[in-house]
């Protein structure tokens, strides 16, 4: 017998949330604004409005940027050595810019997962 999730593969999904899309049929934009989903897809009308990410997505993002930027710190100040006003303007923004890269993706693969796995939100 087949599980209620095979209708809702999760590799697909991830891919178009990751993306900014749709997960359902990956047409429409999952994002009316930077962080905000769309009530309901454009294309094929699922209902995003009970879908919650909550603070995962910034745990990952947390989590990731932390795993990136701790070697290169490291990395980079045993190789280099910079000055302390370079790495005090350098890696906090580094960390900016890689964090807001990243924070709009995890949501969109975090809404998928949840769609995906049929959990209605946290």
């Amino acid at each position: 017998m087949a599980s209620r999730s095979d209708d809702r593969p999760l590799k697909p999904a991830l891919m178009h949330g990751l993306a900014g899309r749709c997960p359902a049929c990956g047409s429409a934009p999952l994002f009316r604004k930077f962080l905000k989903p769309e009530d309901h897809c454009r294309a094929c009308g699922q209902d995003w409005s009970h879908q919650r990410a909550d603070d995962l997505p910034a745990y990952l993002v947390i989590f990731i940027v932390g795993h990136l930027l701790v070697p290169m710190v490291v990395s980079v100040n045993l190789r280099f050595e910079p000055s302390l006003v370079a790495q005090m303007v350098g890696w906090p923004l580094a960390a900016l810019i890689l964090s807001l890269a990243m924070l709009q993706p995890a949501k969109g693969a975090v809404i998928a997962w949840q769609w995906s796995r049929r959990m209605h939100g946290f």
